[in-house]
């Protein structure tokens, strides 16, 4: 049976499907040939979604749908541009670094992709950068997102396992920022090799007053962030305030977003919520029937018989990760794995905090790798390149993301010291 539940979903994959739909119709295929009652396909799936942390999902999407209505992508790239577009591949660089801005606000790597990819490639393929280069500048950087707080990948991982989501945000901090400086450094060297061009050094007037202009919108990370670590609000009312902050500065400050213009992105920001917990729901209905076959157990045990060397075990499961992201979407792979794997980690003694940075790191390394690196599809319909070209040009951008990754799975320190200050 078990076999049978794996063959329907890697032919559903290989066939297209979403993966909420390939996780649902293979679940109900092997329930239709066990014994098991059809009743559990609503139970399962209400009790996947019925956690309190998740409202805080819609709240942090409209947040970042608002903001970006608002002209907030337009405002961090010139904050960006004037910051750094005088260093050798400044647009490269400034894209890299509006990415880390807006991570802080969308906490997806898709509406960063989108979003900054929609100004910024078009923008860099004009001042003469290669396009392939342009696209796989966007599709990396955009990974930056979901480690950075807020990420959703995290309010998943806390609602799996009851850690705290503050904990979480906080721990992503530094490995985002690695993550960030690596690619600018990898960008830098890039334009200097390929000679890529320079602007002008702006004016200090310049740019303090583009930062004035992108200061509301940087704001707003630091008044989540903080909000959450100092017990203000928990995360879910820190997506409401979200909201409410996104409007004020979108009507009052910036003026840009208008109150027509709401239902919209209400709407929008509806739907990318329905599929969301539409995923949600099924992958945790898939998790229960591998409960059920004892796949956790027997995963476990295999990894334990391998090696109880925790370095050895860590390295596998990054082995293991990165090949399981490559073929599977974020969410769904964490929602499946993490618990099980977490087990795993913990037998050996490595933090849980530690352990959830290095999962989600892992899996959105997923997000720009083919064949199903979203991020890459959507910079390639921007850019009107090639995924295969793109992925090449990304190659240094990969290994760079492997590095970090390596730095947070021997030194926890990285992903532990600030959480330690915080809540210990």
């Amino acid at each position: 049976m078990t076999v049978l539940l794996f063959l329907v979903f890697l032919v559903l994959l290989i066939l297209g499907f979403p993966i909420a739909f390939a996780l649902g119709i293979s679940a109900f295929t092997y329930l239709i040939f066990s014994d098991i009652p059809l009743m559990v396909i609503p139970q399962k799936m209400y009790a996947g979604i019925d956690v309190f942390v998740l409202l805080s999902i819609p709240g942090f999407i409209l947040a970042g749908n608002l903001m970006n209505a608002s002209g907030i992508t337009q405002r961090i790239i010139n904050f960006c541009n004037a910051l750094l577009g005088h260093i050798r591949g400044g647009l490269g660089l400034a894209n890299v670094g509006a990415s880390m801005l807006f991570g802080g606000i969308s906490g997806t790597a898709i509406a960063d992709t989108a979003s900054i990819g929609s100004v910024m490639i078009p923008a860099m393929k004009k001042e003469g950068y290669d396009a392939p280069f342009s696209c796989a500048v966007t599709a990396s950087s955009s990974t930056i997102g979901p480690v950075i707080p807020p990420s959703l990948p995290m309010i998943i991982a806390a609602t799996l396992t009851g850690l705290s989501v503050g904990k979480l945000f906080v721990a992503g901090i530094i490995p985002g920022l690695l993550l960030g400086v690596g690619f600018m450094i990898t960008t830098y060297l890039i334009a200097v090799k390929k000679k890529y061009p320079k602007s002008s050094r702006k004016p200090l007037k310049f740019i303090f007053k583009s930062f004035y202009q992108a200061f509301w919108a940087i704001m707003m990370t630091f008044v989540i962030l903080f909000g959450i670590i100092g017990g203000v609000f928990t995360p879910t009312e820190a997506s409401i305030v979200a909201v409410i902050y996104a409007i004020a500065i979108g009507l009052w400050v910036y003026r840009e977003l208008k109150l027509k213009m709401i239902p919209a992105i209400l709407l929008q920001s509806a739907k990318t919520t329905a599929a969301l917990m539409v995923l949600v729901g099924f992958a945790n209905l898939f998790a229960w029937i591998m409960t059920v076959e004892e796949l956790p157990l027997l995963i476990a045990n295999s990894l334990l018989e391998l090696t109880e060397n925790k370095w050895i075990l860590l390295l596998l499961i990054n082995l293991l990760l990165i090949f399981i992201g490559a073929f599977m979407e974020t969410i769904a792979a964490l929602l499946i794995l993490f618990p099980v794997l977490l087990g795993v980690a913990m037998q050996v003694g490595v933090d849980p905090v530690q352990f959830a940075i290095i999962m989600v790191f892992n899996l959105v390394i997923g997000l720009t790798t083919p064949p199903v690196g979203v991020c890459l599809f959507v910079a390639s319909s921007i850019g009107q390149v090639s995924i295969e070209k793109i992925a090449k040009a990304g190659l240094p951008f990969l290994l760079v993301s492997l590095g970090v990754l390596m730095l947070l799975t021997y030194i926890p320190e990285i992903s532990l010291w600030l959480p330690g200050l915080f809540y210990d």
